[in-house]
């Protein structure tokens, strides 16, 4: 049996949220908050990793796309990521990084699983796995 931990989630301009992470740890997980703080969102979220059905109204007005991303630890052993490998995608310290990308316009988008930049790169932390563009103090993405 493959057991697999979702170890971090990166929402941007879904519904109500503009940009959030959540970091979840091995075991139960309880998402609480008040009304309209977004908890719908984060469990669209998930189901959108997970091959959901995408909608464009789920997309943050004035936004042009909303994108979710997730890291998931996987055992090495595991055949999941020799597949992974050998369809191109790079793995980041072991896990796999898949992104979901639901575009306002209503186009179709794959779920993705592929190599992030690691160092240097994220506006909020130096060793931030996100997508980014390339800057001339950092490493090509």
């Amino acid at each position: 049996m493959v057991v697999s931990v979702l170890e971090e989630m990166r929402i941007r301009s879904l519904g109500v949220i503009d940009d959030a992470v959540v970091e979840l740890s091995p075991g139960f997980t309880a998402v609480t908050g008040e009304t309209g703080a977004g908890k719908t969102m984060v469990v669209t979220s998930l189901g959108l990793l997970l091959g959901g059905r995408a909608d464009a109204a789920l997309v943050r007005i004035g936004a042009k796309s909303a994108v979710v991303e997730g890291r998931l630890a996987l055992p090495p052993d595991t055949p999941v990521l020799t597949r992974a490998e050998e369809a191109g995608a790079e793995l980041d310290d072991g896990a796999l990084l898949i992104s979901r990308t639901v575009s306002a316009e209503g186009a179709r988008a794959p779920t993705s699983a592929a190599g992030r930049c690691r160092s240097g790169c994220s506006p909020n932390s130096p060793t931030s796995w996100w997508p980014c563009t390339a800057r001339p103090t950092s490493r090509a993405c």
